[in-house]
């Protein structure tokens, strides 16, 4: 399909896979208001979502903003609606990769691959351990210090990882991933 086209099978692909009716946002713009990185992202995520719902699978696809979610799911505990955003975003990112579409930030896929590997270790992120390996990579202390400590001023960024009570599952389903 050509990237330049509206495609109307685009939003039902991405309710799919996201299993998240994103059709039901009434872009009351919650989601951005809690956002602690709105403001780093080309659009906030109801413009996001209203792109899938127009079938702008270009715009969506390349926006910067499914890359810079954390899954923090600030957004949608303020949803009205309760779309889990970061679920639609984890769609968007894995239609972009396998249509081999341009990642709009630069190292952000070291960052989203960063999130992979701590889930991997812990079962869930460790919000802190991957801002710091992000850093350390970037050697880029305090470009955006004040977002972390917004960040764990709302205690989203705890200093120890919690673990996932069954961890040898999700790395059982990582290695699945990998070999297939």
């Amino acid at each position: 399909m050509n990237l330049n086209q509206t495609d109307s099978g685009f939003v039902a692909e991405v309710i799919r896979r996201s299993g998240e009716d994103i059709n039901t946002c009434w872009h009351c713009q919650t989601c951005a208001g809690g956002c602690p990185f709105v403001r780093a992202m080309d659009y906030p995520p109801n413009r996001v979502i209203r792109m899938v719902q127009l079938g702008l699978r270009k715009e969506a696809l390349e926006s910067s903003g499914i890359w810079i979610c954390v899954g923090c799911n600030t957004c949608s505990i303020q949803c009205p609606n309760c779309i889990d955003i970061p679920a639609v975003n984890d769609a968007l990112r894995q239609m972009a990769m396998a249509e081999g579409v341009v990642v709009a930030e630069p190292n952000i896929l070291n960052f989203h691959q960063a999130v992979l590997q701590s889930i991997r270790r812990h079962g869930r992120t460790h919000k802190l351990e991957v801002m710091m390996r992000y850093k350390l990579k970037r050697h880029d202390w305090f470009s955006d210090l004040a977002v972390g400590m917004k960040m764990f001023a709302k205690r989203k960024l705890e200093l120890l990882p919690s673990k996932s009570k069954n961890i040898s599952e999700i790395r059982r389903i990582f290695d699945q991933k990998s070999t297939a």
